[in-house]
């Protein structure tokens, strides 16, 4: 059991649920009371997933605006597809206190294959001065 992970009942993604980084797919953006019950209604915009065993994640400026880099748009409707990777950063303070927090960022890009030497030479316009 980690006391930081399975101790907390949170119904939203905590910088917990994003150590080691996750690499989700946005499903849409909604607006959710994000309040504990008997607390006055706060909402706020809320993303949320493909892969049903992530929970939604409590909007802040700074990941909307690291969304709409990586997605090209302002729109959270374009957003819908989106691959995305969440992690935790422990250099997020709050209050001038450092304390972590969720971030986004675009997924790695993978490098295609090296390809054979063979392959490439199969490619390649190969000029000899051989005659055969």
């Amino acid at each position: 059991m980690n006391v930081n992970k399975d101790l907390k009942n949170s119904r939203f993604l905590t910088k917990e649920d994003c150590d080691p980084p996750i690499k989700v797919t946005v499903s849409h953006v909604e607006q959710t009371n994000v309040a504990p019950a008997d607390s006055k209604p706060e909402a706020r915009w809320v993303v949320h997933f493909q892969q049903a065993d992530v929970k939604p994640m409590v909007l802040n400026s700074t990941n909307g605006q690291s969304i709409k880099a990586i997605t090209g748009s302002a729109e959270s409707d374009v957003w819908t597809g989106a691959e995305i990777v969440l992690y935790c950063d422990p250099s997020v303070s709050f209050g001038g206190k450092l304390i972590g927090g969720i971030r986004v960022r675009a997924p790695k890009k993978t490098a295609p294959a090296p390809k054979t030497l063979l392959a490439a030479l199969a490619e390649a316009e190969v000029e000899s001065d051989i005659p055969w």
